[in-house]
């Protein structure tokens, strides 16, 4: 090899680049400088996509949207609820003044005809008495049965007879008259007025003698 040959420089590849090898036409060494460049520019790109194009966590469940329809559902049947309750209040306020006005009427009703029939047991007590003595005939006998009718249609029972065992709830004792071997209770011996009554209130009761046994 000649000395010419060992200093000189191939026109085609030119001055070499500062700080490094010049890449070659052939595919020679890159330059560090630009390498750097090419790594940095790759990084910019990667961290770019994961902060840009990254896909949500698959784990994660979405936020569930107000159903707008489900809410106003329930708004109705709130308030279905409420009128629903609200109509079984008045119906059972209802049902008690319904029966608070029967009660009040049939008391009203009894005690009208408490105070119209009360006076006409006295003239029940005159057609009795006339019957002790003697039978009832003619008009006296079709008004007097016609009367008792009447009252009996109204409610007005007559009760009372000898033999009954003493009630002081609906018998009045004028007296004793002794005692009867043949009665276990004391009882009512004699009626001397009969007594009435309207359903199970005593309009008047039966006054009467009555007896003892005889191991009391």
């Amino acid at each position: 090899m000649s000395d010419d040959n060992v200093g000189s420089v191939n026109p085609e590849e030119g001055p070499p680049a500062e700080g490094g090898t010049a890449p070659s036409p052939q595919g020679g060494a890159v330059a560090p400088d630009a390498a750097d460049a090419a790594e940095g520019a790759t990084g910019a790109a990667d961290e770019s996509g994961e902060g840009a194009g990254s896909e949500p966590d698959a784990g994660a469940e979405p936020a569930a949207e107000p159903d707008p329809e489900a809410d106003e559902l329930a708004v109705t049947k709130m308030a279905l609820e409420e009128r629903t309750l609200d109509l079984q209040r008045l119906q059972a306020e209802f049902l008690n003044y319904k029966r608070r006005v029967e009660r009040d009427r049939e008391l009203i009703r009894e005690n009208a005809t408490y105070a119209a029939l009360a006076p006409i047991v006295e003239v029940l007590d005159t057609i009795d008495r006339a019957r002790e003595h003697e039978p009832l005939e003619g008009g006296f006998k079709a008004v007097a049965e016609q009367l008792e009718h009447t009252v009996a249609g109204l409610g007005l029972v007559k009760f009372g007879t000898p033999g009954d065992a003493f009630d002081p709830t609906v018998h009045e004792a004028l007296s004793h008259v002794g005692t009867d071997p043949d009665v276990e209770v004391t009882t009512c011996k004699v009626v001397a007025k009969a007594g009435y009554k309207i359903g199970e209130r005593v309009v008047r009761a039966a006054q009467v003698l009555v007896v003892d046994p005889a191991d009391g």
